[in-house]
């Protein structure tokens, strides 16, 4: 039995450090959901506190209300640190991963048992009996184990070769091993990580004798160096990039037996290069790939024993076809469940049928319970809202209208997080027996959100306003626009953890603006496909159009003194917005920017821009480089910009920034560059993370003019 635990209550200390030492109020939430095919278990991760960074695994027996904790990582490993294979490491980057601990697991099929890598090292856990984790000895570091949905087996990486592990018998055997130090068995390539949201590379058989084990060879991707230059006696890190327009790494499948038969699937790889998912359930192996120019998506059907394909299903699309695990399933007796676009809207479709109807944009397929979806989706923008449909009961609302939620279901069982702009999110569990809480222990920021949110400008834009507590109406307002702007990246949403920063931002003297434009989700197909082929005027102007309609609305921003901050994406529309149109932003502070798309990745590149050999006008028209490189003028003034970068980056890296920075040099234009040694593209260091919001603070007061606010 757990022991109880009090929520983290406001502190003394800063915003910042809180921010950064909770990051961001995920600790302590329960996160990452299981449920058992009964629906007689939850499983969960959660942390002991809201800035307790070590995550441990949790169960809930739904008929008793019994919470458990089944293993907390500071019982296993009493090490300070974690020590973390290069390969988790890159995995968690590309997961987005702060936390540590316990922050991924596997169960099998029934949920009685779950295995989780630690340090490196392999543990299995099981959820009855109140056993502690039996540590399960191997020869190297340990990567992504999975159970067989019988239980009696463990896969896992290590070495990039594939392992599997007998439990009863305590023995394991390596399946596959790499031919060179390009190729890889089992594991995610870059691509299908950080943009197909594909995090794994194999997948059990429903009956746990057979699995299909992604091959990635790398050799001829080219390579980059990431290089340190805070300690020059280190060797720069060597790393396989598929920049736009460049070779992507070759992924190969194959159905590898428990006796090391090998059977390749066969599909016509040159054409369709990218595998997104792969299903193996009762009705069958089928995967789901795409070509390259991401025009369509194609289901085929494997013969296990051949590797023969056959194509089951195929959406087309002349702009470019969404592409995530989890697009294809089947409901138990037999219908093929898909997403795909429909008279305008994102729909879920019941073998080739329509069950949602346009007014509702499909965010996603979230379970199948025997013949019952699980659904979320939006009707406004800044919501996400769940239903669930099935032939019998047709499609019944399972959230309020407002708000941001979502959910599992199995077994009956129905697990719902829910938040609002007012409240923190909350998650239940509702079964036959009731209706319970599951406790989260997430710090309380210890701000109240002074939000509004608004259509604005013609196209309607969603847009979010944020105003200072001890603000009074008649006062001008210095602007912050605080956007990330690129394409499916949504931030205007009716919860309230996604507008935190803005509103300590807005506490320090400015009024903070927030827009979603063109290219973001909640809208459908068309709003989305808007940034096709120009990844720069859209989006810019949609902040400016957005700007200008709020300010007729509210006087009181004062459009004289208007900076704009961001990240990644929004590192490069700040860069963009200060360059391009200087007459409307007076400072800028880009983190991590884009700023020449020839630098990022084929696929998220490739899927907006095209191939850059067939359509370099569209790299040109989207790139910072050629503003940077035109000196100022009257028209074009120069105009205050920060630019920051983590030195340690492998999704944008370094020369991004180097080369804006040259440019602008080379014309003779000010302005700042802020290395961070050792940072990746995410900055999990506290001390960073607190020091980069101060810094920003204190760069656009002294740029924009804005006084220190009242105590």
């Amino acid at each position: 039995m757990s022991q109880p635990i009090t929520p983290t209550r406001p502190t003394a200390e800063s915003f910042p450090r809180l921010h950064a030492r909770t990051r961001r109020f995920t600790l302590g939430a329960p996160r990452g959901v299981t449920v058992s095919p009964d629906g007689g278990r939850v499983v969960f991760l959660r942390s002991r506190a809201g800035t307790d960074p070590v995550t441990c695994l949790w169960s809930l027996e739904v008929e008793t209300g019994e919470e458990r904790l089944t293993a907390d990582p500071r019982e296993l490993d009493t090490t300070d640190v974690e020590d973390l294979p290069a390969e988790e490491r890159a995995r968690r980057e590309r997961a987005r991963e702060q936390a540590g601990g316990v922050v991924g697991y596997a169960t099998d099929r029934a949920v009685t048992r779950a295995v989780f890598p630690l340090s490196g090292k392999l543990y299995l856990a099981d959820f009855a009996g109140g056993l502690a984790p039996r540590l399960i000895e191997t020869d190297g570091a340990v990567i992504d184990p999975r159970l067989d949905p019988t239980g009696a087996r463990i896969a896992f990486v290590s070495g990039g070769a594939l392992h599997v592990h007998l439990i009863a018998a305590r023995l394991t055997e390596t399946l596959l091993v790499p031919e060179s130090d390009d190729v890889t068995y089992g594991l995610a390539d870059f691509v299908a990580a950080e943009e197909i949201d594909r995090m794994r590379g194999f997948w059990w058989s429903p009956e746990g004798d057979a699995l299909v084990v992604a091959r990635v060879d790398e050799s001829a991707v080219p390579v980059w160096h990431i290089a340190d230059p805070a300690n020059p006696d280190r060797t720069p890190t060597p790393v396989r990039y598929p920049a736009a327009g460049t070779t992507n790494p070759a992924v190969s499948l194959e159905v590898v037996g428990l006796d090391g038969r090998r059977t390749p699937i066969r599909w016509d790889a040159g054409r369709d290069e990218y595998v997104v998912d792969v299903l193996w359930d009762d009705r069958g192996l089928f995967v789901i790939v795409q070509p390259r120019d991401q025009k369509a998506l194609r289901m085929l059907r494997v013969d296990p024993a051949t590797g023969a394909t056959t194509l089951v299903d195929e959406e087309t699309d002349p702009v470019w076809v969404d592409a995530t695990p989890g697009l294809r399933a089947h409901t138990a007796s037999g219908a093929l469940v898909k997403l795909a676009h429909r008279d305008g809207a994102h729909r879920v479709l019941v073998d080739g049928e329509p069950v949602t109807p346009p007014e509702i944009q499909v965010r996603s397929l979230l379970d199948v319970d025997g013949d019952t979806l699980l659904i979320s989706g939006s009707t406004t923008p800044a919501s996400v809202r769940l239903w669930t449909w099935s032939a019998a009961g047709g499609l019944v609302p399972a959230s309020p209208e407002e708000g941001v939620h979502s959910g599992r279901l199995a077994g009956g069982t129905f697990v719902r997080t829910s938040t609002d702009l007012t409240s923190p999110a909350a998650t239940s569990v509702r079964a036959a027996g009731g209706e319970r809480e599951i406790a989260s222990y997430a710090a309380e920021p210890g701000l109240d959100l002074r939000i509004s949110l608004h259509r604005a400008g013609e196209r309607r834009l969603q847009t979010a306003l944020l105003l200072p507590s001890w603000w009074e109406p008649g006062t001008p307002l210095p602007v912050l626009m605080d956007p990330y702007g690129g394409p499916h990246g949504q931030r205007v949403y009716a919860a309230r953890n996604p507008h935190l920063t803005s509103q300590w931002f807005a506490e320090q003297g400015f009024a903070v603006v927030v827009v979603d434009g063109r290219g973001m989700p909640g809208r459908g197909p068309e709003f989305e496909r808007a940034v096709h082929l120009d990844l720069a005027a859209p989006v810019l102007d949609d902040q400016v159009d957005a700007l200008r309609a709020l300010a007729v609305e509210n006087p009181d921003l004062d459009l004289t003194r208007v900076g704009i901050r961001g990240w990644s994406f929004g590192g490069f529309l700040a860069a963009l917005a200060v360059l391009r149109r200087p007459d409307v932003f007076h400072a800028a502070v880009a983190g991590a920017p884009v700023t020449d798309w020839a630098l990022y990745d084929t696929h998220y590149t490739e899927r907006y821009l095209g191939h850059p050999d067939r359509e370099p006008a569209a790299y040109e028209r989207s790139s910072l480089l050629a503003d940077a490189a035109t000196p100022a003028s009257e028209d074009r003034p120069d105009r205050p910009l920060m630019i920051i970068h983590g030195l340690a980056d492998d999704n944008v890296v370094a020369a991004h920034t180097l080369r804006l920075s040259s440019a602008l040099l080379a014309a003779g234009r000010p302005h700042q560059v802020l290395p961070l040694s050792g940072v990746t593209h995410m900055t999990p260091q506290e001390v960073v993370a607190e020091n980069l919001l101060l810094l920003q603070v204190r760069f656009l007061r002294d740029a924009l003019g804005v006084p220190t606010p009242p105590a």
